[in-house]
Protein backbone atom coordinates (compact mmCIF):
# COMPACT_ATOMS: atom_id res chain seq x y z
CA UNK A 1 0.00 0.00 0.00
CA UNK A 2 2.76 2.61 0.97
CA UNK A 3 4.43 1.59 -2.34
CA UNK A 4 1.89 2.14 -4.60
CA UNK A 5 1.33 5.80 -2.79
CA UNK A 6 4.82 6.77 -3.06
CA UNK A 7 4.49 6.22 -6.74
CA UNK A 8 1.13 7.67 -7.13
CA UNK A 9 2.85 10.63 -5.50
CA UNK A 10 5.86 10.79 -7.46
CA UNK A 11 4.05 10.96 -10.68
CA UNK A 12 1.92 13.59 -9.85
CA UNK A 13 4.94 15.78 -8.33
CA UNK A 14 7.02 15.21 -11.64
CA UNK A 15 4.08 16.07 -13.78
CA UNK A 16 2.39 19.10 -11.73
CA UNK A 17 5.33 20.52 -9.68
CA UNK A 18 7.98 20.35 -11.38
CA UNK A 19 9.26 22.84 -13.97
CA UNK A 20 11.33 20.92 -16.83
CA UNK A 21 13.58 23.38 -18.97
CA UNK A 22 13.14 23.93 -22.54
CA UNK A 23 14.96 22.97 -25.40
CA UNK A 24 16.95 25.82 -25.88
CA UNK A 25 18.10 26.05 -21.88
CA UNK A 26 18.89 22.40 -22.08
CA UNK A 27 21.06 23.33 -25.12
CA UNK A 28 22.53 26.08 -23.35
CA UNK A 29 23.40 24.27 -20.12
CA UNK A 30 24.72 21.73 -21.59
CA UNK A 31 26.87 23.69 -23.84
CA UNK A 32 27.93 25.13 -20.78
CA UNK A 33 28.60 21.93 -18.97
CA UNK A 34 31.09 20.71 -22.39
CA UNK A 35 33.30 24.01 -22.33
CA UNK A 36 33.56 24.39 -18.82
CA UNK A 37 35.08 20.52 -18.83
CA UNK A 38 37.27 20.98 -21.67
CA UNK A 39 38.81 24.00 -20.09
CA UNK A 40 39.15 22.49 -16.79
CA UNK A 41 40.26 19.40 -18.12
CA UNK A 42 42.93 21.60 -20.28
CA UNK A 43 44.09 23.07 -17.11
CA UNK A 44 44.46 20.31 -15.45
CA UNK A 45 46.71 18.43 -18.15
CA UNK A 46 48.82 22.03 -17.98
CA UNK A 47 49.44 21.58 -14.36
CA UNK A 48 50.00 17.74 -14.68
CA UNK A 49 52.64 18.80 -17.72
CA UNK A 50 54.49 21.61 -15.92
CA UNK A 51 54.55 19.64 -12.92
CA UNK A 52 56.09 16.33 -14.73
CA UNK A 53 58.86 18.63 -16.22
CA UNK A 54 59.74 20.33 -12.92
CA UNK A 55 60.22 17.25 -11.49
CA UNK A 56 62.36 15.65 -14.07
CA UNK A 57 64.40 18.33 -14.28
CA UNK A 58 64.81 17.75 -10.47
CA UNK A 59 65.62 14.56 -10.38
CA UNK A 60 67.78 15.07 -13.60
CA UNK A 61 69.62 17.35 -11.59
CA UNK A 62 69.99 14.73 -8.05
CA UNK A 63 70.90 11.98 -10.65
Amino acid sequence: MKIATYFKESYNELMHKVTWPTWSELQSSATLVLVTSVILALVIWAMDFIFDKAMGLIYGLLY
